[in-house]
Parts: structure tokens; sequence; C-alpha cells
């Protein structure tokens, strides 16, 4: 994957932000939009490009991620799905084929609530739509970490590598490989932490306003795959769950020894599970 380059990229004005995109492919297959958990980049995503043959894929960073702007203003999680809207509308797509881990599965969810014409299905994986203690709790930590100086910053990014990944993925790959990992972390974001702030903020009043957005849940009807670790302790099955109760079109299929990071956990289950429901 190392002369992997997209056939199209580019920096999308869309005030007050700056948005990185990228492209792979010339538009003549159906589109696949990759969005971003919280601490990734597009380039993240490059080893699985290959993964995906007969889609076209985009790559979307949001504000405060990798080449797009990074100013220190609060954000919103429909301004990231306008963002995200914005790309899409830009390269002249049709209906995509949205795939949010984690945070992006937030970011999807609200494109999907706010834009679903524009959405043909959505793989979901790591996400929860309900209110649950514990993940508040554990966001509450993540923010105190992040606010509290280079020092406890550093000691978080061992933290927050401990606790997404399941226990046959460290064994595989070996603590060494992990400590690289949580290095390119850290060091991408040691200097902008406040865009993990502003990001992480955005999400209380997406939470906040969840009950009041409930109906617009449940009006999705595009088909929708949701795809936990069965090992998740960021955000456990049980919780995932849940978001059955809102989606009525929704099939749940979790993955064994794979916590919260399942498509790179288990690509091999994941990607051709998620190619095999986009095929249909």
């Amino acid at each position: 994957m190392a002369d992997l380059s997209p056939t199209r990229t580019g920096i999308l004005p869309h005030a007050p932000h700056q948005i990185f995109w990228e492209q792979f492919g010339d538009g003549s297959r159906p589109p696949v939009v990759l969005l971003n958990g919280l601490a990734m980049h597009t380039k993240a995503w490059y080893p699985f490009i290959g993964r995906l043959a007969g889609f076209d894929v985009v790559l979307v960073d949001y504000p405060g991620q990798g080449a797009s702007s990074s100013d220190d203003r609060a954000v919103t999680m429909p301004e990231l799905a306008g963002c995200v809207r914005a790309v899409i509308d830009h390269l002249g797509l049709p209906p995509v084929h949205l795939i949010g881990v984690s945070y992006g599965g937030f970011v999807a969810l609200e494109f999907a609530r706010l834009h679903q014409a524009r959405v043909a299905s959505m793989t979901l994986s790591g996400i929860l739509l309900s209110h649950e203690t514990l993940f508040e709790m554990y966001e509450a930590l993540s923010l105190r970490f992040y606010r509290s100086g280079p020092e406890v910053f550093e000691l978080y990014t061992h933290y927050m590598y401990e606790k997404i990944f399941g226990e046959a993925f460290v064994r595989r790959v070996g603590l060494e490989a992990l400590e690289t990992m949580r290095a390119r972390f850290h060091d991408r974001y040691k200097d902008r932490v406040h865009s993990l702030v502003r990001l992480t903020e955005a999400q209380d009043p997406f939470f906040a306003s969840l009950d009041a957005h409930r109906e617009g849940y449940r009006a999705i009807t595009v088909p929708t795959l949701i795809v936990p670790g069965a090992e998740d302790r960021a955000i456990p099955p049980w919780q995932q769950r849940k978001l059955l109760e809102l989606l009525p079109h929704a099939r749940y299929e979790p993955i064994d020894e794979a916590g919260h990071v399942v498509y790179l956990e288990q690509p091999d289950i994941f990607w051709p599970r998620v190619t095999s429901f986009l095929s249909e």
C-alpha cells in the first residue's frame, strides 16, 4: 500500500472550515465513504482500500483531523455531517454507502438523519444511540486527560490504546507495534489537543438531543449493518445492540475476538462481511 495514491484530492472551503478529502476511483463505481474515528485521519484507511474492490472510495478529514483546518472552535455533529455532505456534493456523487467506525458512526447516523436521500446504506461499528452512564464517564475522563497538559495527555494515550483493542489483537501484533501506533497518535495531536477536545465536546449536544431526535432515527430506512466487536470495552456489544430498537432496517452481526476497532483487529472477517452486505 506504500504506492497507493488517490485519483483526486483537494481541500474544500466549507465555512468556517477547510475540509481535506480524497477520492479513489473515477466515479464510475458505487461510492463508499469511510468516516473516521476520533483519533483517525484519511491515511489510516489506506491499508484497506484494496478490500473495497468494485467501489469508489471517498475519505474525509473532519475539522481538527489530518490535513483539514484545526481551529480551536466548537463543532457539532450536524456540522460534521454537513462537511461530509459538502464533499459529496462537490464530487457530484449519487447516494453513498457510509461506513462509520466509532466516532464516524455518530457522524454517519447524523448524516442519515439529516440527508437520508443521499445514503444508499450504512455500516456502523463501535457506537450507541442510548444514554449510558459508563460511556458518559469514559467521555468525561477523556476530556480531563486532554485538558490536563502534555504529561497527562501522554499518559492518556497509553490508557486509550490499552482500552480500545481486544486481547487477541494485542497478542498478535505485539506490544512493540502497539507502542508505535500509540506514539504516532501522540505525535499527531500533541500540539493540537484542542482538536480532540472540540470533537469530543461535540458528543454532548448529540447525546442531549437523542430523545428529541428519536423519531428522526426511526425514520432512517436505508439498509444498515451493525458490526460490533464482541470484546469491545469502550462501547460494549450490549449497548450497541440497542441500536436495533431505533433502526428498523438494521441487522446485528458481532465479530468474535475483536475490541473497539473491528475493521483493524479482524480485517479478514470485517471487510468481506461489509462488501457482501454492500453487494446486496
